[in-house]
C-alpha cells in the first residue's frame, strides 16, 4: 500500500513537471493551408509535447485582428505582403517573414467530370453561380480576379458571383453545391496526387501573380521558445515539407 502511495506521488510529480515544460502556441492561418496546418500540428505535438491552438480565417482580417492587439503568436499567412507589412509597422518580429508554401488556384466543383478546362466554361449555361472569395480579404479571390481579368471574362461572369470572405467559405459554396463551381485553393480539394472529390481545373500559373504564403513570428511570440522551436521544426522538417507537397502547394 505504502510502495503504491509512494509511485502515485512520483507519476503525479512527473506528470505536473510535463504540464509545466508544455507550452500554448497561439497561431492564426490562412482558411486554405487549414488541413495541413491540422496534420502539422498533430506531428509536432506528439514531440515536444507543445500544444498549437490555431485559428483559421481570412488573412486581411487576421491583420485586422491583430492590429488591434489580438494575442497571436505566429501568423501563417495567404500572401507575402501581409507579413511583410506587420514587419514594417512592428507589429512582428523583423526577418522572420518567410515563405512556407506557393499556393495553386483551381476551378472546381463537388461534381465529378462537370468542368471543363476552358475559359467558356464559366459563361456557361450550365454553370449559374461561381464561388469567388473577397479579393480584397483573401489572395485566392485576388488571383481568381486576375484569372478572369487575363481571359477578359471578369465583368460578363460578375453576375453569376457568389462572394466569400475567405477562402474556406468560397470552398463551402461550392461544396455545398450553393454554386456549381468555385474558385479555391487546390489544397483544400487535393491529396496526393488527386482530388478528393469531384472535379477541377488547376488554372495555368501564368494567369495570375504566384500565391506566395509567407509565416511571421507576431510581437507577443518574441523570444519565446517554444515557438522559436516550433518554426524551426515547420522549416526544417523533411516530413512537414512532404506534406506540404502531398497537398498540392509548391515550395521554394
Amino acid at each position: 500500500m505504502k510502495n503504491t502511495i509512494k509511485f502515485s506521488l512520483v507519476g503525479s510529480l512527473l506528470l505536473a513537471t510535463f504540464a509545466a515544460q508544455a507550452a500554448e502556441i497561439n497561431v492564426a492561418v490562412a482558411a486554405n493551408f487549414t488541413a495541413p496546418r491540422k496534420e502539422r500540428a498533430a506531428m509536432y505535438e506528439k514531440a515536444p509535447g507543445d500544444q498549437i491552438l490555431a485559428s483559421y480565417g481570412a488573412t486581411g482580417q487576421f491583420y485586422a485582428q491583430i492590429k488591434n492587439g489580438a494575442p497571436y503568436q505566429v501568423l501563417f499567412a495567404a500572401d507575402a505582403k501581409t507579413p511583410a507589412k506587420i514587419e514594417e509597422e512592428g507589429l512582428g518580429v523583423k526577418g522572420t517573414a518567410k515563405p512556407y508554401a506557393f499556393g495553386k488556384l483551381v476551378l472546381w466543383s463537388v461534381t465529378p467530370n462537370f468542368v471543363k478546362d476552358n475559359k467558356e466554361f464559366i459563361l456557361s449555361p450550365e454553370v449559374k453561380k461561381i464561388a469567388v472569395a473577397d479579393p480584397k480579404l483573401a489572395p485566392y479571390g485576388e488571383a481568381a480576379y486576375e484569372t478572369m481579368t487575363s481571359w477578359g471574362e471578369l465583368d460578363k461572369a460578375k453576375a453569376k458571383f457568389v462572394t466569400g470572405d475567405n477562402i474556406g467559405k468560397t470552398y463551402q459554396f461550392a461544396k455545398t453545391g450553393n454554386a456549381q463551381v468555385g474558385f479555391v485553393a487546390l489544397a483544400q480539394v487535393w491529396k496526393d496526387g488527386k482530388y478528393t472529390e469531384g472535379s477541377g481545373w488547376i488554372i495555368p500559373a501564368d494567369l495570375y501573380k504566384p500565391i506566395r504564403q509567407d509565416s511571421v513570428v507576431l510581437n507577443p511570440g518574441k523570444d519565446n521558445k517554444a515557438v522559436a522551436d516550433f518554426m524551426n521544426y515547420m522549416a526544417t522538417s523533411p516530413e512537414v515539407r512532404k506534406l506540404i507537397e502531398s497537398y498540392g502547394y509548391g515550395l521554394e
